[in-house]
């Protein structure tokens, strides 16, 4: 079963990375306030960027690497 690492933009213009099997789900999780606690108080705009790797310890180790990108990073990696 494949996985996806993705991003979100929220309200405040900060990122927020995760990984799932399902990203058009969990983002409207993340919507209705029950994702993440850090989506609760910077609420999600839109999936900015997604990743699909093979498996879900691929996208763990990948959103880990995309963690540690600087704010400007990632605003390079969802233009690309």
């Amino acid at each position: 079963m494949s996985y996806f690492v993705y991003m979100l933009l929220c309200s405040d213009s900060s990122y927020y990375l995760g990984s799932t099997n399902d990203v058009s789900k969990r983002f409207l999780t993340h919507v209705a306030g029950k994702g993440a606690s850090y989506t609760r108080s910077h609420k999600p705009v839109m999936v900015v960027y997604s990743e699909e790797l093979p498996d879900k310890s691929s996208a763990l180790k990948r959103e880990a690497v995309l963690n540690k990108l600087t704010h400007a990073q990632k605003i390079a990696l969802t233009r690309v």
